[in-house]
């Protein structure tokens, strides 16, 4: 009898370990800057990305690069893992068109593609950055699509630009009355001390006011509360915002916030640790790297503080060669979170490589120190 009641409970650990995913493989390394293949041994394809966590799997979407463009030709990628190492290609998640009057058309500008699940619709919301094709980045849009499926497709819904109409919540009367006051024309030419204070008073706000904020290098971030937040370089990439979502995540509330005004920001990467808010962001340099900035909050809607780069070691200055598009929380592991980044490689876009490096603190304030290689046991 006990030789029996020995084996079956053999038998249900063994049935457990499977389930849980557990293995006896050893970690593998991480190593930014090189090739990272996929499963069929291709560079991995997901640019400007972010990485959604969903029942037991990472998905990685991002911009698929092409070797001679960075127009979208192709469209934002999906790849699978169960532990972040070894990647799948899922294929294409979302697909520009042959359809110049559509807004996604091949050889549109189709940028740092991010997606969210929605708990109280089932749904798989991506938002990205969109500029419509031969228009430069004047559009500076923001497009959402949504899916039944992690992996998609993903249906393309509509582009446009936030808040049409609205106002910040962190201007005050006196803050309204001032921007009342502004005059386009007398600020005609850009970046005089005098144009730079009348951006921090909302110049461009106003400007935009009718037609909606402007929308560019993004990031998506959903709360302990289930709350949504788009986060996007705004007014000329002069000013971060931070807009609430809706329920289903596909609109706008018309509630949002700027950071840093006048500041320059673009590449927002947020996370949450023992109620304080974190956000490092980028300069405003091209396809040139430059020195990360940082910012925090006891409140998504801020006021918000900066840091001073909370990069540390080779190349710390121009954050390693690289710009900031997402920070990932590990499951399963407390206060464990990397620090994703793009080296992009302007003239060969497709062979643009990858920086992910663990987030540490020191005396409660974040900071991503380079190595050339760690394991995910680093986290314990």
């Amino acid at each position: 009898m006990m030789s029996k009641l020995r084996n079956s409970l053999c038998v249900l650990c063994t049935a457990l370990i499977f389930l849980c995913g557990c293995s006896n493989e050893p970690l593998k390394p991480i190593r930014s800057g090189e090739i990272w293949p996929d499963n069929n041994g291709e560079h991995i394809n997901a640019h400007g990305g972010g990485v959604m966590y969903h029942d037991g799997t990472y998905y990685w979407f991002g911009e698929n690069k092409c070797d001679t463009t960075s127009s979208a030709m192709v469209g934002v990628m999906c790849y699978s893992s169960r532990n972040l190492t070894d990647w799948k290609n899922e294929s294409v998640a979302l697909a520009v068109v042959d359809d110049d009057s559509s807004d996604i058309a091949r050889g549109c500008v189709l940028e740092r593609p991010k997606v969210i699940y929605n708990a109280k619709t089932g749904k798989f919301v991506m938002w990205f950055h969109l500029e419509l094709k031969g228009k430069g980045y004047s559009a500076a849009r923001a497009g959402v699509a949504v899916s039944d499926t992690p992996t998609g497709p993903y249906r393309f819904i509509r582009s446009g630009r936030v808040n049409a109409g609205k106002l910040p919540a962190d201007m005050d009367e006196q803050a309204v009355a001032v921007l009342d006051t502004l005059n386009a024309k007398n600020y005609e030419k850009w970046w005089t001390p005098e144009w730079t204070d009348a951006v921090n008073k909302g110049l461009i706000v106003k400007r935009d006011l009718d037609g909606g904020q402007m929308s560019r290098d993004m990031t998506l971030y959903v709360d302990e509360d289930g709350k949504a937040y788009h986060i996007y370089s705004s007014e000329e990439n002069l000013t971060l915002q931070i807009a609430e979502l809706s329920d289903d995540y596909l609109s706008h509330t018309g509630n949002y916030v700027r950071v840093a005004p006048a500041g320059h920001n673009e590449a927002p990467a947020i996370f949450k640790k023992d109620g304080t808010y974190w956000m490092i962001t980028s300069g405003c340099t091209g396809w040139a790297p430059n020195e990360a900035r940082m910012f925090s909050s006891s409140s998504i809607h801020g006021p918000w503080t900066q840091h001073p780069n909370p990069c540390v070691g080779p190349d710390s200055e121009l954050t390693f060669g690289g710009q900031s598009t997402y920070i990932l929380k590990v499951e399963g592991k407390k206060d464990a979170f990397i620090f994703m980044a793009d080296i992009w490689r302007p003239k060969h876009p497709s062979d643009a490589r990858y920086i992910w490096l663990p987030i540490q603190f020191k005396e409660g304030t974040p900071y991503v120190e380079w190595m050339n290689s760690w394991k995910l046991d680093f986290f314990r």
